[in-house]
């Protein structure tokens, strides 16, 4: 009698134990990586304009990352949960930004790239990787239209991180945008290599 008397107190207070575990569990959102190559895709071919969407040659612009495996612990948590977010672009400060290197490249950074001057670094930032090839009257307006654009990139990566609550996103957005760039340049144009080497696709 005693005995039964003490499991029925104990199944309650183990249920409470259980549930109490998983409230505590962190929900890990894994980062989306395929929703991010598509974020990143739309948003570099908007601001490179119509020919970046039949740009051709390598790198691939994106390799799928593996899947987690599966844990015990999502037995405690939702399906819903343990879904990866969707990449959103689409915020009136990205559309902003956005808007604004569109309409730089169009004006002043396309004629640097197609003359071999400007770069895609490895790094998701613009370069002058041969200062030479600007006129010596045009160095200055470049290099603020650079620093400008860069000043951007850095922005944008960081906001969209932030738009989709998950700023400890933000290195993973600049590698997806950096092999975006590369995927979406013109024939002729230059990037950096992982290694830092310059390559011409």
């Amino acid at each position: 009698m005693g005995k039964t008397f003490k499991r029925l107190l104990l199944a309650p207070t183990a249920a409470l134990a259980m549930l109490a575990l998983g409230a505590c569990v962190t929900i890990n959102v894994y980062f989306p990586a395929a929703e991010a190559q598509e974020a990143a895709e739309e948003f570099v071919e908007k601001v490179l304009g119509e020919d970046a969407a039949a740009a051709e040659g390598e790198p691939q612009a994106f390799v799928p990352a593996s899947r987690p495996r599966w844990s015990p612990m999502s037995l405690l948590i939702s399906s819903a949960h343990a879904q990866e977010a969707d990449i959103t672009i689409r915020t009136p400060a990205i559309q902003a930004i956005q808007n604004r290197m569109a309409e730089r490249f169009k004006s002043g950074l396309q004629a640097h790239f197609d003359s071999g001057a400007l770069g895609f670094g490895n790094d998701g930032l613009v370069v002058l990787r041969d200062p030479a090839k600007v006129p010596l009257k045009d160095r200055v307006s470049v290099n603020q239209l650079v620093a400008e654009d860069n000043r951007d990139r850095n922005a944008v990566y960081r906001e969209i991180a932030v738009a989709n609550n998950h700023p400890e996103w933000e290195a993973q957005i600049r590698q997806t945008f950096s092999r975006q760039w590369v995927a979406s340049a013109r024939a002729g144009w230059w990037y950096q290599a992982a290694d830092g080497s310059w390559k011409q696709k």
